[in-house]
């Protein structure tokens, strides 16, 4: 089709042809039929020109629920180089394309880091086109996978070019692509088209079709065919979704044969001649040949070539199945299954396609499909269409659960709550309605829902329990405890839920149990679950989803320390597997962790990526509490302008739902940010809103782990008085559990705050912090100011001395300048604190070039972060300039390992 009216879109995609990698491509979208394949044959054009490799592929209906259906389509030419893929890259995509017998269905993360790297490395030689025509139509993994390779090729030479229908959801569309929305011709451009369409046709149906098409282009192609045919002087020309019967239009002068050929061409799932011949057959009661398609060929309906049938454009095979009726559709549909006797998949399709009303037989051959599926998304379609056909309501609620449970495991969230809605509305048993509250209870942790909804969980998991499903109500009450981190539903909710885990048979040594009583009863329970914590500290690496959820049962007693250690050796696992569901927790949780140790240098880059794999994967409150330690790391360097944006961004999303560590941890940063900018009144107020129980980021259990800050800016405004009432009420949960950050902080705030300072700061130095160096710095400091007003100036300094160089370490700017001021009012001046390598880097540069400094290669790199290892050679050229370096064996020097001496 000509290309009438589009200089500014020809120029927008010869820009991006001319520059790949410098933008990761375009998303065209628009109605159909308005040019967007005439675009796409524009790119390739240009691409041969320029020199660039085209891969294709498209969305085909027909193929929806076909796992991965539409990336191999794309990556197929590559086949070859599958097997110099890194092993795990190179299982999960022949896993995912159905091209080995791996029976596990691969993360879609990691197929899609295989697929980054495959593309990556071909491009190398040279530079890529790759072309996703009809997105809409794609299967949802492909389009999941497509979107996560438009993020990350903005470094390399690819480009994307993917075509999207008006008002349809894709991954595609939040992908970085940049939009370019088509619209129907200028008057002009479409006349022009007509003309050069049509350049016969009378003159009243010509403006007939112009006023119709309204600028399509291809409906100023078509209509005019259409036009010619009609009787009536004033009947409507067909447009838009009324286009599609303008290609069928031609099919309704076909021979009668030759019209239920097409027919079932148009319904097969395969492009297969000797399928669509043979399925003919049977629907025709005689043997159909080659010939019974030529008139549809000669009508330019279909091509046919090398034993397949290919329709000219995807709009005449939905035209097809549109006007044949609901009979025609089934008959053709059960002579397509007669012929797939040996594709017991395909063939169950077609037979339910092809049934009216339940079909028992058939929805157990649609649950068995579910079984054999490599991919979660086609087992969730078979298993719903099996529901649709199951007479008896409990096998009903069973194959829509088990589809629900499915679309969680996958993250489709959407899916999940229909499947449980529609379950809803049969009647449901206790075990049905306890698996229907625990599938949906993972996702946001409950966070949008009312307080009250804890307590019905307990109430559900203690009815489940005493109906013999143990292992069911362990997992409502898991679900229930989660929300306690969230939202604060009152004590006697938590010791409802605490009632029902003691009454479970379930051992109070297993990981799960442990996590419950951490989130619902921290400090009753502290004491028991910290010394099963360092019980199982020791088996750490064998299961990182136990790991992951051990490191937040940690956060929540205050064993940071702890915490740290469980959710660092959660990361590998979770990253190896793909798990990036799961992933952005386990580094949330070790960020929040690392950077109350003290660790910023090892905290920022984790929290970086936490923060983007969470959007990514659409967990908003993961990503705001990311973004929260972001912010608090950025206070404590010092970078209070980043600071601010990093709080603002997280209170957004923690106030519009009330998430109240969000909102915690967002107050403790505006509390450090008034503390370094020597706004002590100000830091109090901020600070003083985590111990309200009627302020939005009230927290009962993180508050108490936030002491110190809060001790310094109640001294320094002249509230002390406040600190002592609050160290009074916590006197009694202080003696009920050992909690670390706890008592670290009830000791500092005594030492602060009590007359008897000297023996208090000497028992609390005395402690081990081998693994708090901040809380052990602090210390120093205090203690060095307090001797300082005591005139014992000579007893100061080595106090003094001794935080200065510690806050040095550890980039806390703010309390190393304060080490310094006090270390000149005491006679002794400091060295000037030049930046460390690591304040010049972003966090994500850090973190690539932490992991190049310690001898992994761009290779390896790429594993870990989910990039190319073009990508991460890319940053490491504008690391080095950076850090004054030209090579990366210097790295090692300058981003000594953790636990060594930085320079």
């Amino acid at each position: 089709m000509p290309m009438f009216g589009r200089d500014t879109e020809l120029k927008d995609l010869r820009a991006l042809l001319d520059g790949p990698g410098e933008r990761s491509g375009l998303l065209i979208e628009g109605e159909p039929g308005i040019g967007k394949s005439a675009l796409v044959d524009e790119a390739i054009a240009a691409a041969a020109v320029a020199g660039l490799r085209v891969l294709r592929t498209a969305g085909v209906e027909a193929e929806q629920n076909l796992g991965y259906a539409g990336l191999h389509r794309l990556l197929y030419p590559l086949r070859r180089d599958f097997a110099a893929l890194p092993a795990r890259q190179s299982d999960a995509l022949t896993a995912a394309l159905g091209m080995s017998e791996a029976d596990d269905d691969p993360s879609r993360y990691l197929v899609g880091l295989a697929a980054l790297t495959l593309l990556a490395d071909a491009a190398a030689d040279r530079p890529l086109l790759i072309v996703a025509e009809d997105a809409h139509w794609l299967d949802s993994a492909s389009a999941e996978v497509l979107a996560f390779l438009a993020r990350r090729i903005d470094t390399e030479p690819v480009a994307l070019v993917a075509t999207l229908r008006d008002g349809v959801a894709s991954p595609l569309r939040d992908a970085g692509l940049t939009p370019m929305r088509l619209t129907g011709l200028a008057d002009d451009d479409a006349t022009a088209l007509l003309d050069s369409a049509a350049p016969d046709l009378p003159a009243p149906l010509r403006g007939r079709v112009l006023a119709s098409a309204n600028g399509n282009p291809l409906a100023l192609t078509e209509l005019p065919t259409a036009a010619t045919t009609l009787t009536e002087p004033t009947a409507t020309l067909p447009l838009t979704e009324r286009l599609e019967r303008a290609f069928s239009a031609r099919a309704a002068e076909l021979p009668a044969r030759s019209r239920y050929a097409l027919l079932v061409a148009a319904l097969n799932d395969s492009d297969s001649l000797a399928e669509t011949l043979s399925a003919t057959g049977v629907l025709l009661g005689s043997a159909a040949e080659p010939e019974i398609l030529s008139p549809a060929a000669a009508a330019g309906l279909i091509e046919i070539d090398s034993g397949t049938v290919v329709f000219r454009h995807p709009l005449i095979r939905s035209a097809l199945a549109a006007t044949a009726t609901a009979d025609e559709r089934r008959r053709a549909h059960l002579a397509l299954a007669d012929t797939l006797g040996d594709l017991p998949d395909r063939r169950v399709w077609h037979r339910c396609a092809g049934v009216v009303g339940p079909d028992d037989q058939v929805a157990a051959e649609l649950e068995a499909a579910a079984e054999r599926a490599r991919h979660r998304e086609g087992a969730v379609a078979a298993l719903e269409r099996a529901a649709a056909l199951t007479a008896a309501t409990g096998p009903r609620a069973d194959r829509l659960l088990r589809a629900a449970e499915y679309a969680v495991d996958s993250g489709r969230r959407d899916t999940a709550e229909r499947l449980v809605a529609a379950a809803r509305t049969l009647p449901l048993t206790p075990r049905h309605e306890a698996t229907a509250n625990w599938l949906l209870s993972g996702f946001d942790d409950g966070v949008r829902e009312s307080p009250s909804r804890i307590g019905e969980l307990a109430a559900l998991a203690a009815s489940v329990a005493a109906d013999g499903y143990p292992d069911a109500a362990l997992r409502i009450l898991w679900g229930a405890a989660m929300r306690c981190f969230w939202i604060e539903p009152g004590p006697e909710t938590r010791r409802a839920l605490l009632a029902v885990a003691d009454a479970l048979p379930v051992p109070g040594e297993d990981p799960r149990m442990v996590a419950i009583n951490a989130y619902v009863a921290p400090f009753d329970r502290g004491e028991r679950v910290l010394s099963q914590l360092r019980e199982l500290a020791s088996a750490t690496g064998r299961d990182p989803e136990v790991d992951r959820f051990l490191g937040s049962a940690s956060l929540q007693v205050g064993a940071f320390d702890l915490a740290a250690h469980f959710s660092t050796a959660a990361a590998p696992g979770l990253r190896a597997a793909g798990r990036l569901g799961l992933l952005p927790r386990a580094l949330t949780v070790q960020s929040w962790c690392l950077t109350r140790l003290g660790d910023l240098a090892a905290a920022a880059p984790v929290a970086a990526e936490a923060a983007a794999l969470a959007r990514e994967t659409g967990q908003p409150f993961m990503h705001g509490l990311a973004t929260a330690v972001r912010g608090e790391i950025a206070a404590l360097r010092g970078d209070y302008a980043q600071a601010g944006a990093d709080t603002a961004e997280a209170e957004r999303i923690g106030l519009a739902v009330g998430a109240r560590p969000v909102l915690a941890t967002v107050q403790l940063t505006r509390g450090l940010i008034a503390l370094g900018e020597g706004r002590f009144d100000d830091a109090y107020i901020d600070l003083s809103r985590l111990h309200d129980p009627r302020d939005s980021s009230y927290a009962p259990f993180l508050r108490a782990y936030f002491l110190a800050e809060l001790t310094e800016a109640a001294v320094r405004a002249g509230r002390a008085d406040a600190v002592r009432d609050l160290l009074r009420e916590l006197e009694p949960v202080a003696a009920a559990t050992p909690s670390p950050a706890l008592h670290i902080g009830v000791r500092y705030a005594q030492a602060v705050v009590e007359t008897d300072a000297e023996p208090r700061f000497t028992a609390a130095l005395a402690a081990d912090l081998a693994a708090w160096p901040a809380e052990r710095g602090r210390l120093h400091l205090a203690f060095g100011e307090w001797l300082r007003r005591q005139r014992r100036v000579v007893e100061s300094r080595t106090h003094l001395r001794t935080a200065r160089e510690t806050f040095d370490a550890l980039g806390f700017a703010a309390w190393s300048e304060r080490a310094r001021v006090e270390l000149r009012g005491a006679g002794e001046a400091s060295p000037d604190r030049s930046p460390a390598a690591r304040d010049r880097l972003t966090p994500h540069e850090l973190s690539i070039a932490q992991l190049a400094a310690q001898g992994l290669t761009n290779r390896e790199i790429g594993q870990r972060l989910y990039l190319s290892h073009r990508t991460v050679s890319t940053h490491l050229h504008r690391i080095f300039p950076k850090l004054g370096i030209s090579s990366r064996s210097d790295l090692a020097r300058l981003l000594p390992a953790e636990g060594e001496t930085p320079p």
